[in-house]
């Protein structure tokens, strides 16, 4: 995965060009301790949860958002945030992220990217036809556009390899909101990162905990994850259609690093 994107991409205004943070966090810490060995069965948990992910044609996932920031003085702050996805594989997906502070909308259609500010009633619209995992990648790269849940759609896949990870284990087994489910925790550089999947036929990812160890606060970010398999989509779901008093505006690219 990529360090972290799961989660703190929903608190980071999520669908929309990237803003910069109102104060920074507090200086690097030291090196991360030594990690523990590597449980091949712990790897081979987060695969077979990849692939079984891949399987999956049409789903609604919701997820709720706990994160830390740290303040200069290595204050910390908590926030909360909400996302939701409706997607149809290969190429369709409605995506909303909300907060006390700010609402995002995408849509989807396979034709057309459109994104959404609905208290402004801005939006921008891009052709686009390329599958779910071309989308996500071209509208970070581009755009510096982060969908939240993005990891979803890499996991099991070349672009989230398992053998940059510095130490697995499994840490036995919780409850999830009811569902039973194996804990598996890792390093993985500059990231621990924890996730819970659901026993049984169906491996979902349910929980996922993030700590950034190059913090010295050591900031964590908590999302919970809940799946409806057999959503009813319309047509419509994907497809922006400007309320009235909506202005479009141009979506301008990053500049290159």
């Amino acid at each position: 995965m990529k360090s972290g994107r799961l989660v703190a991409c929903v608190l980071a205004s999520a669908l929309t060009a990237s803003v910069g943070n109102a104060q920074q966090s507090a200086p690097a810490g030291p090196t991360a301790p030594a990690a523990n060995p590597v449980d091949p069965a712990s790897i081979q948990a987060v695969k077979d949860m990849g692939a079984y992910l891949l399987t999956l044609s049409r789903f609604r996932a919701s997820t709720t958002l706990t994160g830390e920031r740290v303040l200069a003085d290595g204050q910390k702050l908590m926030h909360t945030a909400q996302a939701t996805l409706d997607v149809q594989r290969p190429n369709k997906l409605r995506a909303r992220m909300w907060s006390a502070r700010s609402e995002r909308e995408l849509f989807y259609d396979a034709k057309t990217v459109t994104l959404y500010a609905p208290a402004q009633k801005y939006y921008s619209s891009v052709a686009f036809s390329e599958p779910l995992s071309v989308l996500i990648d071209e509208l970070e790269e581009r755009y510096g556009v982060q969908v939240p849940m993005a990891d979803l759609f890499t996991w099991g896949t070349p672009a989230a390899p398992v053998d940059k990870i510095d130490s697995a284990m499994n840490a036995g087994q919780d409850l999830v909101e009811g569902t039973l489910c194996d804990h598996y925790a890792f390093r993985q550089g500059t990231v621990d990162w924890q996730i819970w999947i659901a026993t049984g036929a169906q491996p979902l990812p349910r929980k996922i905990v993030i700590t950034n160890l190059g913090d010295e606060a050591r900031p964590q970010s908590v999302s919970v994850i809940d799946w409806d398999l057999k959503p009813s989509f319309k047509e419509s779901t994907f497809r922006f259609d400007p309320p009235r008093g909506a202005i479009r505006i141009k979506i301008v690219p990053v500049k290159p690093r």
